[in-house]
């Protein structure tokens, strides 16, 4: 399904990849006990922020990179009953490579 959301300037649209819900030595965890990925998958991206001069600069990542962002970064947003997170491009610390 695709999703009509448009990010402003430099913001990004993630979705969480899941872990495992195994941990070491085969353990399966609760949902209560586990913290929420710092992964996740480029959904959507903004057009990329404008500098002082009036030039935009395009963004380095785009949608269908994997990433990892800080723990707390972001804002929480559901839309049509999932959730995910809106955040600038600053926020993300490294692109996955395949």
């Amino acid at each position: 399904m695709a999703l009509n959301v448009k990010p402003l300037a430099d913001r990004i649209l993630i979705k969480r990849i899941e872990e495992e819900d195994v941990g070491e030595g085969k353990i399966i965890l609760p949902d209560t006990a586990k913290e929420k990925p710092q992964k996740g998958e480029v959904v959507a991206v903004g057009s990329g922020r404008v500098d002082e001069a009036g030039n935009r600069i395009e963004l380095e990542v785009k949608v269908g990179d994997k990433v990892i962002f800080g723990k707390y970064s972001g804002s929480e947003v559901t839309i049509d009953d999932t959730e995910y997170l809106i955040m600038r491009e600053d926020d993300i610390l490294a692109i996955i490579q395949s």
